[in-house]
């Protein structure tokens, strides 16, 4: 059944992640969730970014927003996190399970890294983030809240987890980095990167994950203050930011 309900519209943030889903309201805080077993080969509701089941997605949601204090509005406005260079199918089924269970007024999606960068308080200026999750790392030049230019990896701290060495996914993080050196110019890459890296997601916990990024590159590396729920507060400053504007 579709979210219903009356009262003043909501601002909304939705994270569905590979091993967890975070849901943000405004005046409520955000609650979460597993999306499925990460460990299982299966990959659980989502893998690696794909939603594999999306009656399952909708029913976990369902479930997350009845745990809020209040009921959440119909007609609000939702923004959802997206993993970088999405896909059209991808994005089609993410606004479809968001739109199911919200129905919303306005459905905007944003780069997982993107949103984090603003949850972090990073988003002015140029800064490189990485974004290492559960089953995917999103490697991003973002420009003041634009991302100039990115890649993705299907590997994660599930992975390291499961026995893939942390320096195998540092090493990868390493090459993607070079990689976006080589695509958009080292002029423009050099700054953001002299400056420091962003570390963020699951990644952001890992006891010896920022350690190797900061040798490998030789550059400070930082870990967001709550990497975990970076995204979805960056999602959640972007939909307080929509519902408060004249047009809406």
């Amino acid at each position: 059944m579709p979210l219903a309900g009356s009262g003043v519209p909501a601002a909304v943030a939705v994270d569905l992640g590979s091993a967890c889903t975070q849901v943000w309201a405004s005046r409520q805080g955000s609650v979460s969730a597993a999306t499925g077993d990460s460990f299982d080969v299966a990959g659980g509701l989502v893998r690696r970014g794909h939603i594999l089941d999306e009656a399952g997605c909708i029913a976990l949601l369902h479930d997350l927003v009845r745990r809020f204090p209040e009921p959440i509005a119909a007609g609000g406005v939702v923004v959802a996190c997206r993993p970088v260079q999405a896909t059209m199918t991808e994005q089609y089924a993410l606004r479809r399970v968001v739109s199911a269970v919200f129905v919303p007024s306005r459905l905007l999606l944003i780069d997982s890294v993107r949103a984090a960068a603003m949850g972090a308080g990073a988003a002015v200026g140029t800064r490189l983030i990485v974004d290492v999750g559960a089953q995917l790392t999103e490697i991003a030049l973002v420009d003041h809240g634009r991302v100039v230019a990115a890649r993705r990896i299907d590997i994660g701290i599930r992975d390291v987890s499961l026995g893939a060495p942390v320096d195998l996914l540092a090493d990868i993080v390493v090459r993607a980095v070079a990689d976006l050196r080589g695509a958009i110019g080292i002029e423009e890459l050099a700054f953001p990167v002299a400056g420091g890296m962003l570390l963020v997601g699951a990644g952001g916990l890992h006891p010896g994950l920022s350690g190797r990024l900061a040798d490998a590159l030789r550059v400070p590396v930082r870990c967001a203050a709550s990497p975990r729920t970076a995204a979805v507060n960056g999602a959640g400053l972007a939909a307080m930011s929509v519902l408060r504007h004249p047009a809406v």
